[in-house]
């Protein structure tokens, strides 16, 4: 496999990056300077990724067809709304500019062995987004633990329409990790459908987007890894790329090479 430069993974990642606010004390000026930040000198993230209630401020800051993807979470964090409340959530985000949702399964249901509140939860998402709307499905890998629950919810989540899925919402003790990535990489390539993934939590450096590159270059191929097929979910990641995109020394302490 190729080896990549620092600057080669940082200029990859930018392009992939759903750079991310969902604090809960989250504001106007902080969804102000996350637009800004998404517009780099070394070209845009892929999207932001907000709470539903300042999607409709991003839009008019962005501005229609902007090339920042605007992203919104629903069934948030928790995974415990009603279907039919999270299908009017998703209607009303994507009424107020939403390009993509992010939505968490009833995952405490699924561990408890309920499959069918996967399906019905995603199945009714896919409707209410449509054709045009990007479906990420957050499996929340960290709370499930168990890598054959981590991939029958992965399973559903294809099956049930999902564009992507996505590790974590960033709210737990554990999110994203290569064990993860790695049993959902998989299930994506024996479905045999375009869906992409997400890794999401815990991600911070160049050296750390590159364990995940080089994991998806292995088990999909080389040329898997663009927008329409990969993302990452972070807020401290850009911080990094920008140093490695500078010149500037990374907070890593590898090169983030892969």
């Amino acid at each position: 496999m190729t080896k990549h430069s620092a600057r080669e993974v940082a200029a990859v990642a930018l392009s992939l990056l759903d750079l991310t606010n969902l604090k809960d004390d989250c504001d106007a000026k902080q969804i102000e300077t996350l637009c800004a930040r998404a517009q780099t000198p070394f070209g845009n993230a892929a999207a932001i990724c907000i709470w539903p209630r300042f999607v409709s401020q991003a839009r008019l800051l962005l501005g229609k067809d902007h090339p920042v993807r605007i992203a919104t979470v629903v069934n948030f964090p928790g995974g415990d709304m009603q279907v039919e409340d999270v299908a009017a959530e998703t209607r009303e985000a994507i009424a107020d500019g939403a390009d993509e949702i992010d939505l968490v399964i009833p995952y405490r249901d699924f561990a408890a062995g309920d499959e069918e509140a996967v399906t019905a939860m995603v199945s009714a998402i896919r409707t209410a987004c449509g054709e045009h709307i990007l479906l990420k499905v957050i499996l929340e890998t960290g709370e499930l633990k168990d890598p054959a629950l981590i991939r029958r919810a992965s399973e559903l989540a294809i099956a049930s329409g999902a564009d992507f899925i996505k590790t974590s919402t960033g709210k737990v003790a554990q999110n994203a990790t290569l064990e993860a990535a790695d049993i959902m990489l998989r299930a994506i390539r024996q479905s045999g459908r375009k869906v992409g993934f997400k890794p999401a939590g815990g991600i911070a450096s160049v050296a750390d987007a590159a364990l995940y590159l080089r994991l998806a270059e292995t088990i999909m191929a080389p040329d898997w890894l663009m927008p329409s097929t990969f993302r990452f979910g972070a807020s401290g990641l850009l911080d990094d790329i920008l140093n490695v995109l500078s010149g500037a020394q990374s907070t890593a302490a590898k090169s983030g090479g892969y």
